[in-house]
């Protein structure tokens, strides 16, 4: 793990400045921290806000660039005006990225910073990311990638660091929470933020919501379903004053990518 950081910390100075994609994530906030020291602060921590991320989230992302003392910017991320994005189809990930990230490097490109990173790690390698495929026609450095750091290696040197992420569940943009092919609206996106806010305030930390139609099926970690068996209750009103009609608890529980199933991934 000690060669990682090091070849980690090589990466990153192979550049004397950059942007940094910023979720406020357990990956994202590591890389800065690396960063903000290798480069000695000359990076910029920039921020999506966007109906596919939740206030709550963008507000962490803001206290965290603070703490770290690291220049940070907010810029609107119009994906949902993408038809390819909100049509859902399989690769939707890529327009994604391809329009945050074309933004990104623009801003790089126009301020004089030497090169635009990425928080993928060694573990998305593994699963099905067609986002991968605009940060690679953009030019986009993945560092933690690079380093093969994995996800676990990640919150081990973040828990080193002291950084309040390294427990941090993992998190996907809420598009993620609906089958291919059911068509992604700004309503839809709210439903889901509000059923998963609420479902955090009855004291389920990892957890997805995700939509299918009128039906919100809720994941839960396996180790947590009598927990959430017993609280069914709650979690139904919570789905349904979000505006779901029907609720389901996922018996296989909690898992990264379970829209991907459904393509055989």
């Amino acid at each position: 793990m000690d060669e990682k950081l090091s070849r980690l910390k090589s990466t990153i100075q192979k550049y004397h400045s950059a942007v940094i994609a910023f979720s406020g994530g357990v990956d994202s906030t590591f890389l800065a921290s690396v960063a903000g020291e290798a480069l000695e602060k000359r990076v910029l921590l920039v921020t999506a806000s966007s109906s596919t991320y939740p206030p709550s989230e963008l507000e962490a992302a803001e206290a965290l660039a603070a703490a770290m003392g690291l220049s940070h910017r907010v810029i609107v991320s119009g994906e949902t005006e993408i038809p390819a994005f909100t049509d859902n189809p399989p690769d939707r990930c890529y327009y994604c990225k391809r329009e945050l990230f074309s933004k990104i490097v623009k801003i790089a490109a126009s301020e004089g910073y030497a090169a635009a990173f990425d928080g993928s790690n060694a573990d998305d390698m593994h699963d099905y990311r067609p986002g991968r495929k605009a940060l690679a026609e953009l030019g986009i450095v993945s560092p933690l990638c690079e380093a093969g750091l994995t996800k676990e290696e990640i919150r081990v040197f973040s828990g080193k660091r002291g950084l309040p992420t390294a427990d941090k569940p993992s998190y996907a943009c809420l598009a993620s929470r609906f089958p291919y092919g059911e068509k992604i609206t700004a309503e839809k996106l709210r439903r889901v933020g509000d059923a998963e806010s609420a479902l955090c305030n009855l004291g389920f930390r990892q957890l997805r919501v995700r939509s299918h139609g009128d039906c919100a099926r809720v994941e839960i970690p396996p180790a947590e379903l009598d927990t959430a068996w017993k609280k069914r209750a709650e979690i139904g009103a919570a789905c349904r004053k979000a505006g779901f009609v029907y609720v389901s608890l996922d018996v296989e529980g909690y898992r990264t990518g379970a829209m991907n199933e459904a393509l055989g991934l």
